[in-house]
């Protein structure tokens, strides 16, 4: 690497350093730490949420995976994509209007029972786990091609730093590196795909007769079936993405940022715009990985195909490009971390500590307190997961995440919505049973299972024939929810009383009823 390469780089670093020094002298109270006191605009919080969004399953996943699968990887671009539209018509303003701190509390507006709001938090800690592993992954091979280091270095090197934005800067920090690495990440992804373009004479039909002969898939590079040859495997796929990002709880908390829930809906709005042109351009980006770096090499680096996007500048931009996509990766996965971590340590801080063991008695100082130390407890945690997960792809990852956030969390945060009948037995039984399917069938499918020796964690035959199970175990947590509700409905009737103020105030945003 150049001289240059390394000024580019540690810039951007330097930049979300400073951000998070800034932001230390604005977080004093607990909801500075888990909200930013909830003072961000809906533009702000909507560049946000793209900035949280577009982790490294977006940048580095689905990139590699569209140059090394075609029209199979941009699967992932459609899903998540589509996936805002849930999040915008059932979730965005009721969740704002209902909830405090995080997702447990929007369900615990209804549910008061301790039960509930731990179930909720162990779903978010589960999750929570999924995804981070999936940002350390994509960040270890990508200071690994950077700098030449080891993998287990870069891995401690970007937990540590992760750490750094949670402890000191709190929701303040996370967001506006979040912002600025949005920012930097559409800039980088724009001029990438103007330099693919250019290389194909701005010829988008042009373009495509290229890549019928330009992978080893030929023609079957451009329609669907070089991975996923069952159709019932990648609906069960589609179903996790659609569905995985409305109960995601680091996506779930930026909507506490916002002042009410009509900024809330803004902000939502905001999002969808940035990310789809963002998952548009990574036709462009694995197209031109395919083309111009080649399926060959991308492997030789990363199996996976995780470090597609960076690979690609270089050919196309030399190495001060490759240094300005690296360092924008890179701020991208802590950003995502960051966010991650927060989430995660609001659920073990607020929830389970604050609410469940001292029944809400804990003053601000205890609460922030709680949460540093989670934020280090998952962190620590986190990266020895990551040390040995280093050859699998961070979109595969992320979508296993969704997977088990649409199984454990959608449902009940659908029907403590919507349905008056639903109450604690049928919340708890759903949480419970849409993870533990989820991670059993996870366990049993060839995600883990594969009879090729050092292909997967587990050498042997799957039991469980689809490497997404969210077929199943989405449909599970319905059902648990409506046979949990249904055996115990007579226990459970003053739930179906606080209904009417329960929708009240998901629908108007009042916390008092005068009626």
């Amino acid at each position: 690497m150049s001289w240059i390469s390394y000024v580019i780089f540690f810039a951007v670093i330097a930049l979300t350093l400073y951000i998070t020094y800034w932001a230390a002298k604005q977080t004093t109270t607990a909801s500075d730490f888990y909200t930013a006191g909830g003072s961000l605009t809906g533009w702000q919080n909507g560049m946000a949420i793209a900035g949280d969004y577009l982790s490294a399953a977006s940048f580095l996943g689905i990139a590699g995976a569209i140059s090394l699968n075609g029209f199979d990887g941009f699967y992932y671009s459609i899903g998540w994509l589509t996936a805002y539209l849930v999040v915008l018509f059932l979730i965005a303003e009721p969740l704002r209007n209902l909830g405090k701190f995080t997702m447990a509390d929007m369900i615990g507006a209804r549910f008061g029972a301790k039960k509930v709001r731990g179930a909720a938090a162990l779903n978010t800690i589960t999750i929570v786990m999924f995804y981070m592993l999936a940002q350390l992954v994509g960040a270890g091979a990508l200071i690994k091609l950077l700098f030449g280091i080891e993998y287990w270095i870069a891995v401690l090197i970007v937990g540590t730093m992760m750490l750094i934005y949670v402890l000191f800067g709190g929701m303040t920090a996370t967001s506006w590196v979040q912002i600025v690495k949005a920012i930097l990440l559409m800039l980088g992804t724009i001029i990438i795909s103007f330099l693919v373009l250019m290389k194909f004479n701005f010829n988008f039909i042009g373009m495509f007769e290229t890549m019928k002969t330009a992978t080893p898939h030929g023609e079957a590079f451009l329609h669907s079936g070089v991975v996923y040859t069952d159709t019932i495997g990648l609906i069960s796929v589609l179903i996790a993405l659609v569905l995985g990002t409305a109960g995601l709880p680091h996506i779930l908390m930026r909507f506490f940022t916002v002042k009410d829930a009509k900024t809330a809906r803004s902000s939502v709005i905001y999002s969808v715009w940035i990310i789809g042109i963002f998952y548009v351009l990574t036709i462009f980006l694995g197209f031109g990985a395919a083309k111009f770096v080649g399926s060959d090499a991308i492997i030789a680096e990363n199996a996976a195909g995780n470090m597609a996007a960076p690979m690609l500048a270089g050919v196309l931009g030399g190495d001060a490009l490759e240094s300005f996509v690296a360092a924008v990766a890179f701020a991208t996965i802590l950003a995502v971390v960051a966010g991650l971590v927060l989430s995660g340590a609001s659920a073990i801080a607020h929830d389970i500590y604050g609410q469940i063991f001292k029944n809400g008695n804990v003053t601000e100082k205890q609460q922030v307190n709680a949460a540093r130390w989670a934020s280090i407890a998952i962190g620590v945690f986190s990266i020895l997961l990551a040390l040995g997960s280093e050859k699998l792809n961070v979109a595969f990852l992320v979508s296993l995440a969704f997977c088990v956030a649409a199984s454990a969390n959608v449902p009940t945060i659908l029907l403590t919505i919507y349905w008056k009948k639903f109450n604690t037995t049928g919340a708890v039984a759903s949480m419970l049973t849409g993870l533990i399917v989820a991670l059993v069938l996870v366990a049993i499918s060839p995600s883990v299972m594969n009879p090729v020796e050092g292909a997967t964690l587990i050498t042997g035959n799957p039991i469980f024939p689809y490497a997404n199970p969210a077929i199943v175990s989405v449909p599970a947590g319905f059902l648990a929810a409506f046979i949990g509700t249904l055996v115990s409905s007579k226990r459970h009737e003053k739930d179906e009383v606080s209904y009417a103020e329960v929708r009240f105030k998901a629908e108007t945003g009042y916390k008092e009823l005068d009626l």
